[in-house]
């Protein structure tokens, strides 16, 4: 199993939200690359970065904290928030981003989705985020009719590397990743899943490899990790065991 610290990006500093509401965000760190090359040095091998202004805009918005991260580590940089173009995909890709993940635009034009995929193999990722197993879309602020596995299944052979899906009930809130609606995911397709919402502690990342059925492929930590109720070194021997 991969973990992922994230970096969620706010007015250009690293937050933490909690359930996705904009208001209630946390300032951990004013400084992105730093904190990125923390998570690098703690032995992690993916970082997670949100634009959270750009999910909500339609358009990226913390561009330079985006470079700033670039320029700090070696490691993969995965990002999601606002990219809704082929254009804006391809900038990312060519700038350094190792895998750009697609959200609300994966409801609104899979197709676009699907043509992104075959352009760039293995860069493209799909974002789900459910809240009570429903899509919700525009930084979290709409929640759509559509259910989150109906979404996945959409892009079954279309070349998409991974599905992050989020519980937005449990994100931010340190109550423990929705192991049971992670794992139906899994179980529903046959792309790679990664659990992001509400890991607490090295239990939970126990919790998701223990489970009955298609592995679960990775984790996304956040306010655990700042929180200190996860250290990365015992996280990482969980998820290697």
């Amino acid at each position: 199993m991969i973990l992922y610290p994230a970096i969620d990006l706010k007015d250009g500093a690293c937050v933490r939200l909690l359930h996705g509401d904009m208001e209630k965000a946390t300032v951990f760190n004013t400084n992105p690359g730093a904190q990125a090359a923390r998570f690098e040095q703690d032995g992690f091998e993916w970082l997670h970065v949100v634009d959270l202004n750009g999910a909500i805009q339609g358009a990226t918005a913390n561009a330079p904290a985006v470079r700033e991260i670039l320029n700090a580590v070696k490691f993969p940089v995965q990002l999601g928030g606002g990219i809704r173009s082929l254009e804006n995909i391809e900038g990312w890709l060519e700038a350094g981003i190792a895998r750009v993940i697609l959200g609300t635009i994966a409801v609104r034009d899979p197709a676009l989705v699907k043509d992104a995929a075959r352009r760039f193999p293995g860069q493209v990722a799909v974002g789900i985020d459910a809240r009570n197993g429903m899509v919700a879309v525009e930084g979290w602020v709409e929640t759509s009719t559509l259910s989150a596995i109906d979404l996945a299944k959409r892009f079954e052979d279309a070349g998409v590397s991974a599905i992050i899906f989020t519980d937005i009930a449990r994100d931010g809130a340190l109550t423990g990743v929705n192991v049971e609606a992670t794992g139906a995911m899994a179980d529903a397709v046959s792309i790679p899943v990664i659990a992001s919402g509400g890991v607490a502690s090295v239990q939970d990342i126990v919790d998701l490899k223990a489970r009955a059925g298609t592995p679960v492929s990775g984790a996304i930590l956040g306010r655990s990790l700042y929180a200190g109720t996860v250290k990365p070194a015992e996280a990482l021997v969980a998820a290697r065991a």
